[in-house]
C-alpha cells in the first residue's frame, strides 16, 4: 500500500513556482557583467526561467542533455538554474578559474551541447571553441548591444533568444531522481571528476538550509550570494532562497571589498554567504565609510 498524501516528485521547477506564487514581488538584484544593476523579482525569474526552457526546446536540447555555463552570479544565471534543470536537461556549471586545458577536458567529458557564457569570458570561449567537440550552440549572456566581438560559430545573444519565447511553458514532470546539475571537482589528483546532482538531492539539500541549526534562511532575509554559482551549486542558496521566498542580491564578478560593501549597504542585505577572504577585503571599506542605518 502506498501513501497518497502530497504525492508529488521533488523537482527544482516547483521551487521557483512556489516563490513566484507566494513571494512574487520579493526583489532579485544583480550587478551584470556588462555593467549596471538589474532589478527583478521572483515572478520575473520564474517567467525568465520558463522562457529559457522554451529557448532550449527550440534549440533541440533533449532531456538529459548537458547545458554548460561559464558565468558569474547574476539574474541570467539564476534563470538558467531553473530553466535548464526544470526542462529535464542538466545544468553544468563550469568553474572559469580552472586552467583552460581543464575546462576543455570538462566540457568535452560532459559532452555539453550548449555553452552559455558571460561577456567577460568571451576571449576564453573563443580560444577553447575549436577544441569543444560536442558544443552546438554558443550563447552570450547579454543583449544585442553587448554582443562580444569574437569568432564563434552561430553566436547568439541570450536576451534576444529568451525575448522570443512566451511565458506559458509547462514544466514537465519526471522522476525526482533524474539528474539536475553537474559540477566537476578541482584541486584533486588527475583530471577533474564530475559530481551529478539529482532533483531530489537538490530539493532536500535546500530544505536543510532552512533549519535553525544550519543557515536558518527565511522569507524575511535578503541574501547576498558571494559564493560562486559555479561552485557546488552556490552552496544551494539559489534553491533555498526560492523555497522560502527570500530576496537575493547577486554581485556578478565585482567582488572587491568596496563593491561588495556598497551593494550590501545599498540593498539592505541581512544575510550573506562567502569565504573569509571576501570579508577580510570588506573590512577597510567598512572602516572608511560612515556608519549608516540600513
Amino acid at each position: 500500500m502506498l501513501g497518497l498524501m502530497q504525492d508529488r516528485p521533488l523537482l527544482i521547477s516547483s521551487l521557483v513556482e512556489h516563490a513566484a506564487t507566494f513571494h512574487p514581488d520579493t526583489k532579485i538584484v544583480s550587478r551584470r557583467p556588462e555593467g549596471g544593476i538589474h532589478r527583478t523579482d521572483w515572478r520575473g525569474i520564474r517567467d525568465q526561467s520558463r522562457r529559457v526552457a522554451g529557448m532550449l526546446r527550440d534549440l533541440g536540447v533533449q532531456p538529459g542533455d548537458r547545458v554548460a555555463t561559464l558565468a558569474w552570479n547574476s539574474d541570467r544565471h539564476l534563470a538558467l538554474y531553473y530553466g535548464v534543470s526544470g526542462s529535464g536537461a542538466v545544468l553544468h556549471t563550469v568553474n572559469p578559474r580552472l586552467f583552460p586545458d581543464q575546462i576543455d577536458y570538462i566540457v568535452n567529458h560532459a559532452e555539453d551541447t550548449v555553452l552559455c557564457f558571460d561577456v567577460t569570458f568571451a576571449p576564453l570561449v573563443e580560444k577553447l571553441a575549436p577544441r569543444l567537440k560536442s558544443v552546438r550552440h554558443y550563447i552570450a549572456l547579454c543583449g544585442p548591444g553587448h554582443r562580444p566581438a569574437v569568432d564563434l560559430p552561430g553566436l547568439q545573444c541570450f536576451d534576444e533568444l529568451v525575448a522570443a519565447q512566451g511565458t506559458d511553458y509547462v514544466w514537465p514532470e519526471f522522476d525526482e531522481r533524474t539528474a539536475s546539475s553537474l559540477c566537476y571537482t578541482s584541486g584533486t589528483t588527475g583530471n577533474p571528476k564530475g559530481v551529478l546532482y539529482s532533483h531530489r538531492s537538490t530539493v532536500l539539500h535546500a530544505l536543510m538550509e532552512l533549519a535553525p541549526d544550519t543557515f536558518g534562511l527565511n522569507s524575511g532575509e535578503t541574501l547576498m550570494l558571494i559564493v560562486p554559482m559555479f561552485h557546488a551549486n552556490g552552496w544551494g542558496a539559489p534553491y533555498g532562497a526560492a523555497m522560502v521566498g527570500a530576496g537575493l542580491v547577486l554581485p556578478g564578478q565585482f567582488l572587491d571589498g568596496k563593491s561588495v560593501y556598497e551593494l550590501m549597504r545599498d540593498e539592505k542585505v541581512t544575510f550573506s554567504q562567502g569565504v573569509p577572504t571576501v570579508w577580510q577585503s570588506c573590512c577597510p571599506s567598512m572602516r572608511r565609510c560612515r556608519p549608516r542605518t540600513w
